[in-house]
């Protein structure tokens, strides 16, 4: 019965990894309907949101199902409701990268980016994708210090974040408000679906050491 319950434990781990994993491919898909005006990738993020959503749906009855059948304690209770959150945490990245694949539709056939900010997307991009990608790695292998460098990585979504509000303060914008306001969500968009990846990372963290690291407001 434990070797059962171990696996069901495993389980529960290996679905919040997969969507871990479809939310990268999404944030991906998105960022390169926004970068090269691609409409067809953006209707296919757009499309396949709903998976994510149904993935949420299977991890959280898993877990009730744990905890209502299996009474976990110590190490087991806090895997089950870090899956939980955790889920939670995920289906939001899946909705930030919706956001942007909507904003691409939105503004099709016109560019939602000016060329001087392109390179800055494409790098939040590539930053956000590596993230979930490791956020699936630390569910996975419960590494610490995985998640611990995953929050450093971070800081590089952070800065991009910054910056665009110094392109955007430059007397040299030409652009008007229509792309500034525009320009200003996006980057929100990728600054929170990072801040989520951590919270994932956080989640595993508290999972080995039952400890929770400081407070994260996303």
């Amino acid at each position: 019965m434990r070797d059962v319950y171990q696996e069901q434990l495993d389980q529960l781990a290996e679905v919040l990894a997969t969507m871990c994993e479809r939310v990268a491919a999404a944030l991906e898909k998105a960022t390169r309907s926004l970068l090269e005006v691609d409409l067809q990738l953006a209707e296919q993020v757009i499309s396949e949101d709903v998976h994510v959503d149904e993935i949420r749906a299977i991890a959280e009855e898993r877990a009730f199902a744990l905890l209502a059948l299996q009474a976990p304690v110590a190490t087991d209770l806090r895997i089950v409701v870090s899956a939980i959150h955790g889920a939670g945490d995920v289906e939001r990245m899946g909705d930030l990268a919706l956001h942007v694949a909507q904003a691409a539709r939105r503004r099709h056939p016109q560019p939602v980016l000016p060329d001087e900010v392109v390179p800055y997307f494409a790098e939040m991009g590539r930053v956000g994708v590596a993230l979930a990608l490791k956020a699936a790695e630390v569910i996975r292998t419960r590494d610490v210090a995985a998640a611990a460098q995953l929050e450093e990585d971070d800081d590089a979504m952070d800065d991009l974040h910054k910056h665009m509000f110094t392109v955007l303060m430059d007397r040299s914008w030409s652009h008007g408000v229509g792309p500034a306001v525009d320009i200003t969500l996006l980057a929100r968009f990728y600054e929170r679906y990072a801040d989520h990846a951590v919270a994932v990372a956080r989640r595993i963290v508290y999972v080995v050491t039952g400890q929770m690291p400081g407070p994260l407001t996303v």
